[in-house]
């Protein structure tokens, strides 16, 4: 479900399983706003970056944003208790 990068970014934090939530969450987030109907979940992915958290997009994930022109960005959150993510596609 997770990549590689995903899963090291989650394991150098010290509540990684808050940090893989919300990346569940955005990857759901990301499918519903391209309506994805068949993907996997290695074909989203979050980088987190130390800011903002960047998208990359692969297969069929990036196959149907290029389809429909448009860029999609994530907004992530947690607590101890709860995660959450937006996507924005335009």
């Amino acid at each position: 479900m997770f990549t590689e990068a995903e899963l090291a970014y989650a394991a150098a934090r010290g509540r990684p399983g808050q940090h893989l939530a919300a990346r569940f969450c955005a990857k759901e987030a990301v499918a519903k706003a391209l309506d994805l109907r068949s993907w996997n979940f290695h074909e989203v992915e979050v980088i987190g970056t130390g800011g903002a958290p960047e998208l990359r997009l692969s297969g069929a994930a990036a196959a149907r944003a290029a389809e429909l022109g448009l860029r999609v960005e994530v907004s992530l959150t947690h607590s101890n208790r709860d995660a959450a993510a937006v996507a924005v596609a335009a």
